[in-house]
């Protein structure tokens, strides 16, 4: 990873510190990813063992997030930081936040995915795991700038969010013709368009992740900027 954007502090244990949050955020997202790849594998193949882990794994990402929050405040309290050092503290808190709801989002995947086994939808998963594949490209993108404390990416990421919520207007309008044609789809298919939601909102949460990246490098709040602002921004 790039320390050099973190200042060098006359006590060491203090750098030491603040690398080894950095580490254990990347160990987090790390099994969230690998939590999304189970679960969208799972709701397509209806290996219900494989969704078990993944809805097990959920409370490995929930200590992750607790431990990793109270070793932010813990570093605030004692070593009272200020400029990039307290930004990439506060950050942190709000990142792990984002990637333990992404970590929900897998498991309510792996739920339905339980819901589903042994039924078919008779749904083209296809399109499904290429949304997928999207949403899971945010992520490790997100999480590589977050790695490299670099802010040159962001926009790029952001940005591909139009993609996966086109991706989700296109399935959604063939979800409900499905169950307009046969109520009898319903259930089955409100289970599968519960699943594509989830993903739609693992985009999201990777752009926040991209948001609170932008703080940290640069001090400003981009939130509710619109692309084009947030592009402008981050060349500045």
């Amino acid at each position: 990873m790039d320390n050099s954007k973190i200042g060098h502090h006359i006590s060491v244990q203090f750098d030491k510190d603040l690398e080894d949050i950095r580490n254990k955020v990347l160990t987090m997202g790390g099994l969230v990813e690998r939590q999304i790849e189970l679960a969208v594998e799972a709701f397509t193949t209806g290996d219900m063992e494989m969704a078990e882990l993944v809805i097990k794994q959920d409370n490995q990402v929930d200590a992750m997030e607790m431990a990793i929050d109270m070793e932010c405040t813990q570093i605030m309290a004692l070593r009272q930081p200020t400029a990039f050092d307290l930004r990439l503290l506060i950050s942190v808190i709000k990142i792990i936040h984002e990637i333990e709801r992404i970590g929900d989002k897998a498991e309510r995947i792996a739920e339905m995915a339980i819901r589903l086994a042994g039924n078919e939808s008779g749904f083209p998963y296809y399109e499904l795991e290429h949304m997928a594949e999207l949403v899971k490209g945010m992520l490790h993108d997100a999480l590589d700038s977050f790695a490299r404390i670099a802010i040159e990416n962001v926009a790029t990421i952001t940005e591909k969010d139009n993609n996966v919520d086109r991706e989700y207007d296109n399935i959604l309008r063939q979800l409900i013709t499905r169950m307009m044609e046969d109520p009898r789809n319903i259930t089955r298919t409100l289970d599968v368009l519960w699943t594509v939601r989830a993903l739609e909102r693992i985009g999201d949460h990777a752009c926040y992740i991209c948001e609170h990246l932008v703080y940290m490098v640069k001090g400003e709040d981009v939130r509710h900027l619109t692309q084009h602002e947030l592009e402008e921004k981050v060349k500045m």
